[in-house]
């Protein structure tokens, strides 16, 4: 079982939406990732590494915006899927 405020808990559910959004901050899924138990890791430029439940990603921060995009949307949640938190 998982430890998330609301504010997580809104991330998550938006992130499993159909069709995507392109409206989440993305400093919102990073600390969902981190209630998760996740660990983060600065790549190069805009690049981070995330290492859940020993599965791997990269991930590009959005720029210049805040908000992820539709299709890093649909990548975390199939990220989440591979890392056994939803299925």
């Amino acid at each position: 079982m998982y430890v998330m405020n609301n504010k997580q808990r809104q991330t998550l559910n938006k992130i499993l939406e159909k069709s995507e959004r392109s409206d989440i901050p993305w400093s919102n899924i990073e600390s969902l990732i981190i209630a998760l138990g996740g660990e983060i890791s600065e790549g190069r430029g805009s690049r981070v590494r995330i290492v859940l439940n020993d599965v791997k990603a990269v991930f590009h921060r959005p720029h210049p915006g805040r908000a992820a995009e539709k299709g890093a949307v649909k990548s975390v949640r199939r990220f989440l899927q591979e890392a056994g938190v939803i299925s």
